[in-house]
């Protein structure tokens, strides 16, 4: 069995007002992307990485590549118009070159701070419970409004996950959900987890890292 790890790079990053992709941007003289790369090219159990990458710089992210040694990166696949679409290609293309029982590990490109030890637990979750989805404790209070300027109540906070990358789930199971989201209506589910719960299905939880931050 393969673990693939697909790593989403296909926002553009308008919020920071950079003319750079702020999975491009450099920090301490390596793009942020080259520091997730390193994270998945380093984990023994991890055999390929793809990545989904925005319009125009593909062929930097291959030269980045080779520059730093990222031997695992197979494919670069084009970006969609939002999430979803991208997770779909990235997928869709996997689906070409590996069999269903696979696991493909999806992780946004701007999480660079990912532990060995996460990686390995969403592949270990994933081959016990057929999905692994990366959370920490919901440590803030939590209140329900109606209208966002005045609470209308609060909610246990004991009830709440925070929702991170990687999520692992077997390759024909998530190509499965995003033909069947798509014959249903849904295009712009906000992540893989969510896509899930969407189509009425169960996702399983690994721990995740306090200190990763989005």
């Amino acid at each position: 069995m393969a673990n693939i790890a697909l790593i989403i790079a296909g926002g553009s990053g308008n919020r920071m007002l950079q003319d750079i992709p702020k999975q491009f941007l450099t920090v301490n003289e390596r793009p942020v992307i080259v520091y997730t790369l390193e994270a998945f090219e380093k984990h023994e159990e991890i055999d390929a990485i793809a990545v989904v990458c925005i319009e125009g710089w593909d062929q930097v992210l291959w030269a980045y590549a080779k520059q730093f040694n990222i031997h695992k990166l197979s494919y670069v696949v084009p970006g969609g118009k939002n999430g979803q679409d991208s997770i779909r290609n990235g997928v869709f293309e996997l689906e070409k070159h590996y069999r269903k029982e696979d696991i493909v590990l999806i992780h946004d490109a701007i999480r660079p701070m990912v532990s060995q030890e996460i990686i390995s637990d969403n592949i270990r979750v994933a081959k016990e419970f057929g999905n692994a989805i990366t959370v920490i404790p919901c440590a803030e209070a939590m209140l329900q409004t109606e209208d966002g300027r005045v609470s209308s109540g609060s909610y246990p906070r004991d009830h709440l996950k925070r929702t991170q990358t990687p999520q692992a789930f077997h390759l024909g199971d998530i190509c499965d959900l995003h033909r069947r989201a798509l014959e249903a209506g849904i295009t712009s589910s906000v992540a893989s987890c969510t896509l899930k719960i969407e189509m009425g299905e169960q996702v399983f939880f690994p721990q995740g890292q306090r200190k990763i931050s989005s």
